[in-house]
């Protein structure tokens, strides 16, 4: 069975990434490139990940004008990556388009929108004009999503089990925030343990720093698998 882990490389550098993913296998783990370790290490770095068989989680969240979204959802397409992302508040021509754009490829990169951020709650969603509640404002952008014909969401997994009754059960529910128990939440305000996450319906969950920066990373990407 396929794992559900997507760890977060978040690196500076693509050396320190090598030097972690080094002992890891492709059977216990996906992996998830951003913005820091794409801008230092760029495109070549990604395709390294895929030639060691690792599936790959381009989480660059585009967010343009739809041509130069579908653009660049076609460049990274090339890259060989398994997954990657835009922002659905970019709204329904840009997701079009970025669908659109992964139609030529004999096996398409799985696409998904960014809801809102795990970092945000609803003090934060209020700085930016929404009056809308965290949860409220997913679910109308996952909806959005869906009827756009993209394969999933990145959400927080508070919200998957409702997402998952309205949406069914062939749409992905990506999940950062995911912290073990007794993991410090870093900069995340909307966590939930790899027990509660799963139990909620989600499909993929990303965990970065407790896995990183664990002294023995094998064994939490065990306990996480075998959540």
């Amino acid at each position: 069975m396929s794992s559900k882990l997507i760890i977060a490389l978040d690196f500076p550098r693509a050396e320190d990434a090598l030097d972690f993913i080094q002992p890891l296998s492709p059977e216990t783990c996906k992996l998830k490139v951003g913005f820091e370790l794409y801008v230092s290490a760029g495109p070549d770095f990604v395709k390294q990940l895929v030639a060691q068989g690792f599936d790959v989680f381009l989480d660059l969240k585009f967010h343009d004008i739809p041509n130069t979204v579908a653009s660049a959802c076609r460049a990274a397409a090339k890259l060989g990556v398994w997954m990657m992302n835009v922002h659905a508040s970019g709204g329904d021509k840009m997701l079009r388009a970025a669908k659109e754009a992964l139609a030529d490829f004999s096996n398409p990169p799985k696409l998904i929108a960014v809801t809102v951020l795990t970092s945000m709650d609803q003090a934060q969603l209020a700085t930016v004009g929404l009056s809308y509640s965290p949860k409220e404002q997913v679910q109308r952008l996952a909806h959005l999503t869906q009827s756009c014909g993209l394969d999933g969401i990145v959400c927080s997994a508070q919200e998957a089990e409702i997402l998952r009754k309205q949406l069914g059960d062939d749409f992905l529910l990506v999940t950062p925030g995911i912290r073990p128990a007794g993991a410090d939440i870093g900069d995340q305000q909307r966590v939930m343990t790899p027990d509660q996450a799963l139990d909620a319906g989600v499909s993929y969950m990303v965990v970065g720093r407790p896995i990183t920066q664990a002294n023995q990373p094998q064994e939490v990407i065990a306990s996480i698998n075998n959540a």
